[in-house]
């Protein structure tokens, strides 16, 4: 079997039929169904699945991507559910496999892993000239961003308050930060573990005092200038982080995966660029 119809949990897929079912647990997963033309085979998302929002309102919710409802999924008689192995609770996709015929298992790591992650929609569902044509676009953007020398910096990316929590170095996030050289705190791997994968930490934290600049993600906490404004305040309080910044980055461009990545690193280079 072709190596790219192999999913990241090595089950392998072959092509489907025009008459295939699509049901994607998985919001930039689902954006990326979208851009391969894929509309008519889309039969149901999570309510966070919000991209492209004027195609994507025609499609049935079937709960979030940890509360997915069970019976909702059956009721649109799927084919195919795409699931992640960060953003999906493993007993969901357990009970899915029970009438599902095919999961489909995604989990890229890295910015080069939706060149894979493509190819393998790109096959399984026969798209494989839009899913090249995807590939080139992202090819271009990560040549652009490499060609860059980037200062480098260590930065604390913050993706929930109370409690607060950041991202290990082994996650998306972290990997995509590292195209303009920003390295995020605490240097810890998370491993397979979600827990560990995204781990809350405490503003006294003895690590917090390495750091350059503190990011505040919009996604999937909604934080705005206001948590900024207040944290600093609460960082000087506590004598920490004295004149590093704080600020705001788009959760959607540096976390999804697909087809936002392509836009997502152009946008991280123009927002590196401007500090």
């Amino acid at each position: 079997m072709n190596e790219q119809t192999v999913d990241a949990a090595g089950i392998g897929h072959t092509p489907a039929g025009d008459d295939a079912r699509i049901v994607s647990l998985v919001p930039s997963i689902t954006e990326l169904l979208f851009a391969l033309d894929l509309d008519r085979q889309i039969v149901g998302r999570t309510g966070f699945c919000v991209h492209p929002r004027d195609r994507v309102r025609a499609v049935p919710k079937v709960g979030g991507t940890k509360s997915v409802r069970i019976d909702a999924v059956r009721a649109l008689k799927p084919t195919h559910v795409i699931v992640n192995i960060d953003e999906n609770e493993r007993t969901t996709v357990d009970a899915l496999r029970a009438f599902v015929p095919h999961i489909v298992v995604t989990h890229p790591l890295a910015p080069e892993h939706n060149l894979a992650l493509f190819a393998l929609l790109g096959t399984i569902f026969r798209r494989e000239d839009a899913a090249r044509r995807l590939g080139q676009a992202l090819n271009e953007q990560l040549e652009a961003i490499g060609a860059r020398d980037w200062p480098s910096q260590r930065v604390l990316y913050a993706i929930w308050h109370d409690p607060w929590m950041t991202v290990a170095r082994d996650t998306y996030i972290s990997a995509v930060l590292r195209l303009v050289n920003w390295h995020t705190l605490p240097a810890v791997d998370g491993g397979p573990a979600g827990a560990r994968r995204y781990p809350a930490f405490a503003l006294d934290a003895p690590w917090l005092d390495d750091v350059d600049r503190i990011l505040l993600s919009t996604e999937p906490y909604r934080f705005t200038q206001s948590h900024c404004d207040a944290l600093a305040q609460a960082l000087q309080a506590a004598g920490k982080l004295t004149g590093k910044r704080i600020e705001l980055i788009d959760g959607e461009q540096v976390s999804w995966y697909g087809s936002r990545a392509i836009g997502g690193i152009g946008y991280l280079q123009r927002y590196a660029s401007r500090q």
